[in-house]
């Protein structure tokens, strides 16, 4: 059996958002606020994950994320208003 994999999107503590994906979304936000994670969330802190959602398999993960990426931000923050996750407390790392 695959592992699930999931599609996430944080908001850095510069405003700007980050989506990445994952099979333990906390594990890899725990990773992105010590530094270990994407070069891009290093120094943005602090990190909050505003929404995640279930994509399947590995490469349905990586086709999600691009569609997200590739939205506006204001699709974005559509999507996480939305969506069927959202987690707002905010969380300093």
């Amino acid at each position: 059996m695959e592992k699930r994999w999931y599609v996430y999107i944080l908001r850095c503590g510069d405003g700007t958002l980050y989506t990445g994906i994952a099979t333990d979304v906390q594990r890899r936000l725990e990773a992105h606020r010590s530094g270990r994670g994407a070069k891009y969330t290093r120094g943005r802190g602090p990190l909050t994950l505003l929404y995640q959602e279930e994509a399947g398999a590995h490469s349905q993960a990586l086709r999600r994320e691009r569609q997200i990426k590739s939205l506006p931000r204001e699709e974005k923050q559509r999507l996480i208003q939305n969506g069927h996750f959202q987690f707002s407390e905010e969380n300093p790392g």
